[in-house]
């Protein structure tokens, strides 16, 4: 068995004396382990490294094997990441969600999230707003996705600014008023064609406690997980560098 495709590592464990087992999210083959011999060389190990985005060929004598990897690298994200506390927390955090999928499971959309999502994970004034809708994406692909187009009672897609725990669908703001205590707030860069304008400190703790709500309740708590630990940093990294922003 043998095929090529293109991706972004995710993750990376030792292996033996000098090898790796590497953990990319795919364009074609979806999150896919491979062991990379020789991976802890010095040449190897700044290829090796979590952000990266890599040419891979996957090779193995029967399809159920973990199979080895030769890797080539097409762009080096790592050392700007690293040095950005806000894209360590964020990649751990994706990483982590990405983990919920079935290995080998293509999810193209995912993959090309993640690829543009790289480029800005070490911007503060982005990068927590960009975690929240790759949330918003991963549950829709775990098939609980939220409808936020438009308001679940009136059928507008105007003034957007609630949604209902129970069916994850939108409301608008004077639909919501007679049950807001029921109700989860809906930040607006996270309503359709409102995601101009940075979010405040208060919209993206309303992004992450909204998203945070429906993955521990239909993904997280049914698998007997806990919310990765890396959120939970980003979380609070998010609040500490909004309200800087507008100090």
């Amino acid at each position: 068995m043998e095929w090529s495709d293109e991706g972004t590592i995710i993750g990376v464990r030792r292996h033996g004396e000098s090898a790796v087992i590497l953990e990319v999210m795919t364009r074609d083959h979806g999150r896919h382990l491979g062991l990379v011999r020789g991976g802890r060389s010095a040449k190897q190990q700044p290829v090796l490294q979590p952000g990266n985005a890599v040419a891979l060929t996957w090779r193995a004598r029967l399809d159920e094997h973990l199979g080895e990897y030769k890797v080539e690298l097409l762009a080096s994200h790592a050392a700007r990441l690293i040095a950005a506390p806000v894209a360590l927390y964020g990649l751990g955090t994706i990483g982590a969600l990405l983990r919920l999928l079935p290995e080998r499971d293509p999810h193209p959309g995912l993959h090309e999230a993640l690829s543009v999502m790289v480029a800005h994970l070490d911007e503060p004034a982005f990068a927590p707003a960009l975690v929240v809708r790759f949330e918003v994406a991963m549950l829709s692909e775990l098939g609980f996705g939220l409808d936020l187009s438009r308001c679940a009672v009136t059928g507008s897609p105007d003034d957007l600014s609630h949604v209902s725990p129970k069916s994850g669908k939108a409301v608008s703001r004077k639909a919501a008023e007679p049950y807001r205590d029921r109700l989860l707030p809906l930040p607006p860069f996270l309503s359709e064609g409102q995601g101009a304008r940075s979010p405040s400190p208060a919209d993206l703790a309303a992004g992450f406690a909204l998203t945070g709500f429906f993955l521990r309740r239909y993904v997280l708590e049914p698998r007997g997980l806990a919310e990765p630990p890396e959120r939970a940093r980003l979380v609070e990294l998010a609040a500490r560098a909004a309200l800087a922003s507008e100090a």
